[in-house]
């Protein structure tokens, strides 16, 4: 007799686009560009541009979709975060939305939180 474990739908429900943008929704959030830096020295932040939904991007990479990522990073909508940028974050000691797709770190300055689907 086979016993279904308690929590065998989390394994269908994975695949889910929906509960994966959800899922990728609760964990984005603003923190400091002071807390970042030890992620940024690794060379793990990726800036996304404001034109772009921090959600849509960070989705994208979830899904391993290389030939949108390919095309983001084309046209600069999205790139490793510069040493310039970097500096005006620490000076101005910015606030940015920021979701973790691993290995990477999306972060995003955009004041307006109600911008972020």
């Amino acid at each position: 007799m086979s016993i279904t474990p308690p929590d065998a739908h989390l394994a269908e429900d994975a695949e889910d686009p929906a509960l994966i943008r959800a899922k990728i929704v609760s964990e984005t959030a603003k923190i400091s560009w002071l807390e970042l830096q030890k992620f940024y020295a690794a060379g793990s932040v990726i800036t996304v541009q404001p034109a772009l939904d921090l959600i849509d991007v960070a989705f994208a990479f979830n899904q391993d979709d290389k030939a949108q990522v390919a095309s983001w990073l084309a046209s600069g909508s999205i790139n490793r975060t510069s040493k310039e940028q970097a500096q005006q974050w620490f000076d101005q000691e910015s606030q940015l939305w920021a979701v973790v797709i691993s290995p990477w770190i999306l972060v995003q300055d955009k004041p307006d939180a109600t911008a972020l689907n």
